[in-house]
């Protein structure tokens, strides 16, 4: 979007965050992935929001691939999803609209400390899994066509393997069930920053690759097209994306740290 049209969609959803009226006894379903519900991102902004408009929210905590499914099925009425293509094509289908940037972190791997592959010593992440499938290392996947499972796949892909075998352990679970299996298998397992920051206390495992820039995990949230679904609450979703895109939503997740470590960086304000 060029940047005058990004400052008029911005300035569009502060005047609608800001001069609407409380909607009491209202409600938003809003789909979104585990890591943001796994970290307790959500359980900082939706109360704020909450006591601004009287919109309460219902948080269905899911993998992305699940999260797009519902909002296709008419079941949410947002989403607040973190892999881009699949957002792409979502609003391209005429599913969604009004997709908008609202944070970023990114992925790193993580492994047992002793790091069997000798992923520490790869340049590129794809490296990471390709020495991970050489050495036949343990990996957890989601395996949940969540927005991590996606980019798993995808750094696969440009290792050149298809993980399969015994050392290949596809869970079809969130990410912080993830985290505890890969910990009790001292696996390795790829996770988004948020999620690893918000359980490393609980774990043996240590971050053995970082840095990537095709590591990078940005977050949008999208309004549920009207005109698909009739029953989707139109309003209420926007006023949660002109919340969580605006100077409170903003600063609310600039501020929510574990450690002095920020969990998510905001995209909209700095």
């Amino acid at each position: 979007m060029a940047k005058s049209g990004w400052i008029i969609s911005f300035i569009f959803l502060s005047v609608l965050w800001s001069a609407q009226p409380c909607l009491a006894d209202e409600r938003l379903r809003l789909a979104t992935t585990t890591s943001t519900d796994n970290t307790g991102l959500l359980t900082t902004l939706n109360p704020v929001f909450t006591k601004k408009t009287g919109i309460s929210v219902d948080v269905i905590a899911v993998g992305t691939g699940k999260a797009l499914k519902l909002a296709a099925n008419c079941d949410v009425d947002a989403v607040l999803v973190h892999a881009p293509e699949a957002e792409i094509a979502f609003v391209d289908s005429g599913y969604g609209v009004n997709r908008l940037a609202v944070m970023h972190n990114d992925f790193v791997i993580a492994g047992p400390a002793v790091d069997p592959a000798g992923v520490r010593d790869a340049k590129k992440a794809s490296e990471a899994l390709w020495k991970v499938a050489r050495h036949h290392a343990a990996f957890v996947s989601r395996g949940d066509d969540s927005g991590t499972h996606k980019k798993e796949k995808q750094l696969w892909q440009r290792a050149g393997v298809v993980p399969a075998g015994d050392w290949y352990y596809a869970i079809g679970q969130g990410m912080g069930a993830a985290l505890q299996f890969a910990d009790n298998k001292q696996a390795y397992v790829l996770t988004d920053r948020g999620t690893w920051l918000a359980m490393q206390d609980k774990l043996d495992l240590v971050i053995v690759f970082q840095g990537d820039p095709v590591l990078h995990n940005p977050y949008h949230i999208i309004s549920v097209n009207p005109r698909r679904c009739s029953k989707a609450n139109y309003d209420a979703a926007m006023r949660y994306a002109a919340f969580i895109t605006g100077p409170v939503g903003q600063g609310l997740i600039a501020g929510f740290k574990i450690q002095g470590q920020p969990l998510f960086h905001p995209d909209v304000l700095p």
